[in-house]
């Protein structure tokens, strides 16, 4: 294989600045291949063999960066463990995965204490940044470790934990190759190649650097840095996410591609006209963004204001998805593209066969070459599949040329009156009016229509919340939404309840409305 990856491109050139911190602080690429390198010989000494894993629970940044090196070069599965979990939650990860080895950063040692405890791994297994109490200093396992290219070296993987809509989360595992680390990071690469984007640093290329906007325990966030630093992009991060400070690191860093979601946008777009002007974004090649359907006036107005660098891609933890480009999009509004080269779509209804052209159905994909189990749930694993192909859930359609369109999920569809209603649709709406910061709509019990709709909403800064803005909101309907999707009530809301990548807490806002039913839809 070529002069792809990260170890071989930080052995050609070590003073490339491969990483930012949040703080500012630069790495070059020797220094992180150096501090991999110590992490694999000391976890070694600690007993680590191949396809063993280990877990972090860091904040976005350097730490983590060297420690998933580490994994994916000494064969080993790195679970990088979200931050927003409680000790139990995060105690049954650790547990559940496995790990012989458990790094927690100073800024979560209450959850990290309780998590260690919880999972019972050993004390001289837990190792920390900073100060945590029961845990050694990170130094001790690295002091004194040489930082030489460790011997036997061989790929390794991420096993990202997937929140899943019931039930316990599940690590996603996927068998590991035993090849070449440099070789797997290569073969990763051809992600990133089918948004058309060119290798960086330190190739004779022009500097390529990649923002990373969301917490890195998502494994999109982590596919598409990791696989941008394998391609010699500069990675740069960010550790709480804020729309003005993402326009300066463009320019500052001249960033050429990010990964995003919808919430973004609309928060960037809602910045005043002159601080939008204020910066140089034309850097920007490739923002790509995913992880919830883009009401198409949003997209519309960043391509608009960034160029045809918008490309789009539903895609799952599991494996397989589609991609638009921004002459896709612009031809074929709302679509969230074809399937990838190497993976195949079926929409099937509830009886598992295939539906016509144009009628919604569950998604389900394959992607060629890969395989996934869910860890130690052999039976959701089997469920959540039709011969070769799995689903997480999600509803669409394809068009007579292959572009799918999402509907929703098929855990957030109202059934009312015997009608399917997908709230993402309404949500779309909504979200457009200027009084609108952020909307969440969701079915809640009636007893003529088994459902009604309903919509929580959090008001634009300035906006007062009370029944003449839900009547004015609603009027905005008029015309653009068939009154029978339109909600019963709108409750307003403080701040909506979102995970940092975007992904909304719906059942959070929809429990309270449940609670006194034997059974909620």
């Amino acid at each position: 294989m070529g002069s792809l990856g990260f170890w071989r491109l930080a052995q050609a050139d070590p003073e490339w600045i491969a990483a930012v911190d949040p703080d500012g602080t630069e790495y070059t690429a020797g220094d992180l291949l150096a501090r991999a390198n110590r992490v694999v010989h000391g976890l070694r000494d600690l007993g680590l063999r191949n396809g063993d894993g280990f877990c972090g629970l860091v904040p976005n940044g350097v730490d983590g960066l060297v420690l998933y090196l580490a994994a994916l070069q000494a064969g080993w599965y790195y679970t990088p463990i979200n931050w927003h979990l409680t000790g139990p939650e995060i105690g049954y990860i650790v547990a559940d995965s496995e790990a012989k080895a458990f790094f927690v950063h100073e800024r979560y040692a209450e959850e990290g204490e309780r998590g260690a405890e919880e999972s019972g791994i050993e004390a001289h297994r837990r190792f920390a940044f900073g100060a945590v109490k029961g845990f050694r200093p990170f130094d001790e396992l690295v002091g004194g470790q040489p930082d030489a290219l460790p011997e036997d070296r061989s790929n390794g993987a991420t096993m990202h934990y997937t929140s899943g809509t019931t039930g316990r989360p599940k690590g996603v595992r996927r068998k590991l190759a035993g090849i070449d680390p440099d070789d797997s990071a290569e073969l990763m690469t051809f992600l990133l190649g089918m948004f058309g984007m060119t290798p960086g640093r330190p190739a004779g290329n022009e500097p390529q650097a990649h923002l990373v906007t969301s917490p890195n325990y998502h494994t999109a966030v982590t596919q598409f840095g990791g696989t941008a630093l394998q391609m010699g992009h500069t990675l740069v991060y960010v550790d709480k996410w804020d729309a003005e400070e993402t326009l300066r690191l463009i320019e500052r860093y001249k960033i050429t591609n990010t990964h995003m979601v919808p919430t973004h946008f609309k928060r960037l777009l809602g910045l005043p006209d002159e601080v939008r002007k204020r910066y140089d974004v034309s850097s920007m090649k490739w923002a790509i963004h995913a992880a919830a359907p883009c009401p198409v006036p949003i997209k519309q107005q960043m391509l608009d204001w960034w160029g045809d660098c918008i490309w789009e891609y539903y895609a799952a933890t599991e494996g397989g998805g589609t991609i638009a480009s921004p002459e896709d999009w612009r031809a074929h509004p709302g679509t969230v593209g074809k399937a990838w080269p190497i993976s195949e779509l079926l929409i099937v209804d509830d009886d598992g066969q295939p539906v016509p052209t144009g009628t919604p159905g569950t998604i389900y994909m394959k992607m060629a070459g890969t395989t996934f189990e869910y860890k130690g749930d052999k039976d959701k694993t089997e469920k959540n599949r039709l011969d070769d192909h799995f689903t997480v859930g999600d509803i669409g359609y394809l068009t007579e040329d292959g572009f799918l369109f999402l509907s929703d999920r098929k855990a957030d569809m109202i059934i009312s009156g015997g009608a399917n209603i997908y709230p993402a649709e309404i949500e779309n709406e909504i979200t457009m009016h200027p009084k609108v910061a952020d909307v969440a709509v969701f079915g809640i019990p009636d007893d003529e229509w088994g459902e009604q709709i309903k919509a929580v909403v959090e008001p634009a800064p300035g906006a007062e919340p009370g029944p003449e803005l839900a009547a004015e909101i609603l009027s905005s309907l008029e015309g653009r939404l068939a009154k029978m999707k339109w909600p019963r009530s709108i409750d307003f809301i403080e701040t909506m309840p979102r995970e940092p990548n975007g992904k909304l807490l719906k059942r959070k806002l929809r429990d309270p409305y449940w609670k006194d039913r034997e059974s909620a839809i």
